[in-house]
Parts: structure tokens; sequence; C-alpha cells
């Protein structure tokens, strides 16, 4: 029994391909539909504020060379909270519960983030490695636990998105199954954990989109000490 519910988080394929592949194709279809009409419609609008104030709160602590970063984590924002979304609905998957995808995000941004500090200001991106007024001794110790902060720094962005949707999946998954058990016999309990599980399921929606927010605002962070 406790191993079909870890099932949910494997990835689902048909003729051997993936489906994550085609859950990832369809968030670029939902975001941003353009129109040639002056006065855009009541979506254009409300999405075109959200993005313009998303920039602009993302944007505000970087300096002018890192708002060229501003597309990429837009559209970083917008691909995971839309992923997280659609994994809410039944019978679909969520490819963020996979720690692969999400290092794969990663990784790969927060190591930009460090050869352009490498490239435009070394003595400042290795000054952030030793704090200033260190005494002597301590220098050695405190370098090493420096770089080694440096390098969790992809992995605990990849695993606090896995495991915070993982977690919310899984109890949802549990509370369900309970809510099936309990109807036959004890409707009254049965109502009652209905209610928690619809209200789990709202949490899960606000988790999915500050999970998505979080996830960008700490890579802007990143660039900000090295731009």
């Amino acid at each position: 029994m406790n191993v079909s519910f870890f099932d949910q988080f494997a990835t689902p394929q048909i003729m051997g391909v993936p489906l994550v592949l085609l859950a990832m194709t369809l968030p670029p279809l939902l975001i941003m539909t353009t129109t040639t009409r002056i006065t855009p419609n009541r979506l254009i609008a409300l999405q075109t504020w959200a993005v313009h104030m998303f920039t602009k709160q993302l944007m505000l602590p970087l300096n002018k060379p890192g708002h060229k970063w501003a597309a990429i984590l837009l559209s970083l924002m917008l691909f995971i909270l839309s992923l997280n979304m659609l994994g809410l609905l039944p019978y679909t998957f969520t490819p963020t519960t996979q720690l692969s995808m999400n290092m794969g995000l990663a990784v790969p941004l927060w190591l930009a983030t460090i050869l352009i500090g490498m490239r435009n200001q070394p003595t400042m991106s290795l000054g952030h490695l030793l704090p200033e007024g260190t005494p002597t001794p301590l220098i050695p110790i405190l370098i090493i636990i420096e770089t080694i902060s440096l390098f969790i720094r992809p992995l605990a962005l990849g695993v606090r998105l896995t495991a915070n949707l993982t977690a919310g999946h899984l109890l949802i998954q549990l509370i369900s199954t309970a809510v099936f058990v309990l109807i036959p016999t004890m409707t009254v309990t049965a109502t009652l954990t209905l209610i928690v599980l619809l209200l789990l399921t709202g949490l899960e929606i606000a988790v999915a989109m500050i999970q998505a927010y979080v996830f960008t605002l700490l890579l802007s962070l990143y660039l900000q000490e090295n731009v």
C-alpha cells in the first residue's frame, strides 16, 4: 500500500516515451497570449499587470547589468508556476516533483551567475568567500565553509522545490484515500476529512505559486552578488 502512494511520482510513459516531455511543452501554450487589438481583453490586461509587478519586484534590488536577466527569470517563474499548477489537475503528472528536472534548472542558472561574477568582477566574487575582518587563524576554515555553502546552493534550490511539492501531493493522496475508505462506515468523519482535503488543496495551490516565486527570487539574489 505504501508503494502505491509513491507511484504517483514515477514518470508515466507511453510506448517508452516519458510523458514529462509532453507536460513540459504545455505551459508555453498557456502563457502570454498576444492580440492585435488596441484595447486588450481582461485576461491579457491581468497578465500584463502581473508581469510588470513581478518584474519590478524582482529587478528592484539588482543594478542595471542584472536587468538583462529579466526575461530569463520571468520565463522561469511562469514555466515553473505552470508546471506546478497543471500538476494539481486530476490524472496529470507534476514534472517538478522530479529532482532531476529541478536540478537541471537550478545548476545551469546558478553556474551562469557564478561565471558572470568571475568574468565581470572576480575580486568581488571571490571576496564573498571570506568576510571582511576575519581573524587570521579562521581564514582557512571560513573559506572552506563558504565554498561548501556556495556549491550547496543549487542542491538547496532543487531539493526545496521537490520536497515541498512531493510532501503536498503525498498528503493529498493520503487524505483522499482516507475519505474513500471512511465514506461507507463513518460518513460524518469522512465529510470532515473532505473539508480538510479541500483546505489542503487550496494550501497546495498557494504552495505551488510560492515555490515558483521563491525559486526565482533566490536565483535573483545569487545574481545580485555577482553583477
